[in-house]
């Protein structure tokens, strides 16, 4: 997997390729760090700028424009959007007094698990789930994807080490 990503962004420069993987949904940090770091040898505060930036991209625009997207799938969309919008509505509805209490806390946590089905992409998915508005969920988005970044970079330092 390392080999094909790396040459897959052989022809883009080391620093396009870094901020493009970070903006990937399953990559994210934990696919940019470890590349940048070991295979394209750049700085550490450049890999580091490049990811976390390269990875609130997503999340920013997810948590800007889902609430609009969702309202406009709603008005203009036939049966099946009706069921989604139906099912999204109960989970909001489930979750709306456990988001006063647990919310933020929660997710800073999806933001900041360096592994698979957490990250910046889910992050943003839930901070719209729960009716998180932007200016409330950045601080957290930002934090948690800060502490992620650092995960990544001191697993990616010490599996260097180790092999």
């Amino acid at each position: 997997m390392f080999e094909v990503t790396v040459s897959f962004f052989a022809s883009f420069p080391h620093w396009l390729a870094t901020f493009l993987m970070a903006m990937t949904p399953i990559g994210e940090l934990r696919l940019s760090i470890p590349v940048a770091f070991l295979a394209y040898q750049m700085p550490v505060w450049s890999v580091m700028l490049l990811s976390i930036v390269g990875t609130l991209v997503p999340a920013a625009v997810i948590m800007l424009f889902a609430r609009p997207f969702h309202n406009w799938v709603e008005k203009n969309s036939g049966f099946l959007a009706r069921g989604w919008v139906k099912v999204l509505r109960h989970v909001q509805e489930k979750f709306s007094g456990r988001h006063e209490k647990y919310g933020l806390a929660v997710l800073l946590i999806i933001f900041s698990v360096p592994f698979p089905g957490f990250g910046a992409w889910s992050g943003g998915l839930a901070a719209f789930v729960f009716g998180i508005p932007l200016r409330r969920a950045w601080p957290y988005a930002l934090t948690g994807t800060i502490i992620a970044a650092l995960l990544t970079l001191f697993i990616t330092v010490g599996a260097d080490k180790i092999f």
